[in-house]
C-alpha cells in the first residue's frame, strides 16, 4: 500500500469562522474534525503519482510486471485524456491503464476488476489506485457539503496469490434511480446532496453488498478480522456495522483526521490498518449512482 496527503487542513475551527457552524455540531453528526486540502499543484494525478509510487516500492515488485493500472477518481485534472494517463507517465510505467468513475465504491470496483484479470491470465501485476481532490468540487459555503469533503489518495498493488488468498468473494451493483440523491447538475460546479437519502440508501446497499460477498465467500460477519467501510459518516459506519452483524471493535475509522475522500477512503483507512498476513478483510463502499461494492480478502498472498 502507499499514500499521499495533502499538508493543508481544513479543521472545524476553520468552518466556524466560515459558515454557520460549530466544532461540536460537525462532531455529533459526522465524526469529522479535519479534512485536508490540496494545493493548485497538487492535482488529482500528482497526489495518484505519490501514492502509486510509494505502493511500488513498499511491494517490492518489479515495476515491469504490472501489466494493469487502474485510477479511481471523480476529480479528474482534466477532461482528457484520463488521469490514468499522466499517472502512468508519471510512474514509467507500460501498461494497460484505465480511470474507473463509481465515486466512493470506486476502489472497490478497482480491487474486483483487478482481481479477476489477474486470475483470468490477462494481468501478472495491477496498481490500483483511487485518488480524489473534492474541495474542487464544493461549494465552501454549503454547510450540508463542505463540512465532509477532503482531498488524498492512496494505492496498493495487487499479485497472484494462493487459490486461499486474495479476493475470496465480491458483489458490485449500482441503482441509477437514485442518482439525484448526490450528483453534480448538468453545468453547475459543486455537488449537490440529499443528506438524509443519502443515509438510507447507504446503509441498506453496504448492508446487502457485505452480505452477499460474504456469503459468496462462505465468511461469517464474526470472522472478519478487519472491516474496512467508506469513511463518509460515523453514524452510517456504526449502523452498518450494527445491521451487518460486524464487529465495532475491528472496524477501522479515520475519517476524523480526512473526511470523506471518495474513492481514496478505502484505500486511506486500509493503509493505516495494516492488516496481518492472513487475516480476513472486508471492504464495503458506497457512493454517488448510486454505486456500491464489498469484497472479502484474505490478507497476503500465501505463496
Amino acid at each position: 500500500m502507499g499514500t499521499a496527503l495533502p499538508a493543508g487542513k481544513l479543521t472545524n475551527f476553520d468552518l466556524e469562522k466560515r459558515i454557520d457552524t460549530t466544532n461540536e455540531w460537525i462532531l455529533d453528526r459526522t465524526g469529522i474534525s479535519e479534512r485536508r486540502v490540496a494545493t493548485d499543484d497538487e492535482t488529482t494525478d500528482v497526489l495518484a503519482t505519490a501514492a502509486g509510487a510509494e505502493a511500488i516500492k513498499a511491494s517490492g515488485i518489479d515495476p515491469e510486471l504490472i501489466d494493469l493500472l487502474i485510477v479511481a477518481t471523480i476529480t479528474p485534472p482534466q477532461k482528457l485524456p484520463a488521469t490514468s494517463a499522466f499517472v502512468q507517465d508519471n510512474l514509467g510505467l507500460a501498461c494497460g491503464a484505465f480511470d474507473l468513475v463509481a465515486a466512493c465504491s470506486g476502489f472497490v470496483y478497482s480491487v474486483v476488476m483487478a482481481d479477476s484479470l489477474i486470475k483470468t491470465g490477462g494481468a501478472r501485476a495491477a496498481l490500483v489506485i483511487g485518488a480524489e481532490t473534492l474541495h474542487t468540487m464544493v461549494d465552501p459555503m454549503d454547510r450540508g457539503t463542505v463540512i465532509l469533503f477532503g482531498d488524498g489518495a492512496a494505492a496498493g498493488v495487487m499479485v497472484p496469490s494462493a487459490p486461499a488468498y486474495g479476493v475470496l468473494g465480491s458483489d458490485i451493483g449500482c441503482d441509477g434511480s437514485l442518482a439525484n440523491i448526490l450528483y453534480v447538475p448538468p453545468g453547475a460546479e459543486f455537488v449537490q446532496m440529499d443528506g438524509k437519502a443519502v443515509f438510507r440508501g447507504a446503509v441498506r446497499a453496504c448492508v446487502q453488498s457485505a452480505t452477499t460477498a460474504l456469503e459468496r465467500a462462505g465468511i461469517k460477519g464474526e470472522e472478519i478480522d478487519v472491516f474496512v467501510p467508506h469513511q463518509a459518516n460515523t453514524r452510517i459506519i456504526d449502523a452498518i456495522v450494527e445491521r451487518a452483524g460486524l464487529d465495532n471493535a475491528r472496524t477501522v475509522k479515520n475519517l476524523d483526521k480526512y473526511g470523506n475522500t471518495s474513492a481514496a477512503s478505502i484505500p486511506l483507512a486500509l493503509a493505516e490498518a495494516q492488516p496481518n498476513d492472513g487475516d480476513l478483510v472486508l471492504l464495503c463502499g458506497f457512493g454517488a449512482g448510486m454505486t456500491w461494492a464489498s469484497a472479502v480478502i484474505r490478507w497476503g498472498t500465501g505463496l
